[in-house]
């Protein structure tokens, strides 16, 4: 099975998306899977996984019927507001959908990141380790500290690291992200995404080997069995085609790659941490 491991569909009518405006208009519009499709067969993919790209119930609930109607939507990663004390009843509800796969927290929309240390957001994170339930971590690479203190103390917490943690490719700059990303990949259980680079980089002066640097060192500190291929469809669109960023990816890997290594990359990874 050949996965894209992170994309969003959206319908701008539902008013989920206030960071989506007319001032962005190649994402201003409504994105389904038959516009995804094509791209799919053309890379030879068979399912992607649908992140939420709204902090609602409710989108997650749409994303779930996107799924029943898609024989390509392999997996819903949903949102879920460990804030909210009934944050235990909305994820036991959506775990009644098979395609539920996990929750993602928005670490990168939080003024102060020092929140997911709170007493009551480690005692869930603590729950959903203990429940071995797959959960996307979006963060910005200034925000690793507390997440690398986060994850000393839920040390069995299922987790993927969304789009490499964000690093400032623009400005070319590795630490210290390069060294943080490696304290992040000694726990075991805790994956990477190669995903959502292009748009951390200049969206219009990009080169292919601008990312070889980011993308080699996730592959050393997590090795072939902890990373993952995703899209990050249709935001990606924002620097480049879909084309462009499966590029960029196979452009840095190692000259060494086998067919083996290249199967775990894109899908047999994610079909293990999402448990499809």
């Amino acid at each position: 099975m050949r996965i894209d491991a992170h994309q969003h569909y959206w319908r701008i009518d539902r008013g989920d998306y206030g960071w989506i405006g007319p001032e962005l208009p190649i994402l201003y519009q409504d994105y389904g899977p038959s516009d995804l499709v094509p791209h799919l067969r053309e890379h030879n993919l068979n399912a992607t996984i649908v992140v939420q790209a709204a902090q609602t119930l409710e989108e997650t609930a749409y994303l779930l019927s996107l799924s029943d109607e898609s024989e390509t939507i392999a997996g819903v990663v949903g949102w879920l507001d460990l804030n909210d004390p009934d944050f235990l009843h909305h994820y036991q509800r959506f775990c009644k959908h098979p395609k539920y796969v996990g929750f993602r927290v928005m670490i990168q929309e939080m003024p102060d990141a020092n929140r997911i240390l709170e007493p009551h957001f480690i005692e869930a994170l603590r729950y959903f380790a203990e429940q071995d339930v797959p959960v996307d971590l979006l963060v910005v690479s200034h925000q690793l500290t507390p997440v690398i203190e986060l994850l000393d103390q839920v040390p069995g917490l299922r987790a993927v690291i969304d789009h490499i943690a964000k690093p400032r490719i623009a400005d070319g700059v590795l630490e210290p992200w390069k060294s943080q990303m490696a304290a992040i990949a000694k726990h075991p259980k805790v994956y990477c995404k190669l995903s959502g680079m292009v748009t951390e980089a200049d969206h219009s002066h990009w080169k292919k080997k601008d990312f070889t640097a980011y993308i080699q060192h996730a592959l050393e500190v997590f090795g072939i069995d902890r990373v993952m291929f995703g899209s990050d469809w249709p935001v990606c669109l924002l620097a480049a085609s879909y084309e462009e960023v499966v590029d960029v990816l196979t452009h840095s890997l190692p000259e060494t790659w086998t067919q083996h290594e290249n199967d775990r990359l894109f899908g047999l990874n994610a079909k293990g941490f999402y448990k499809l």
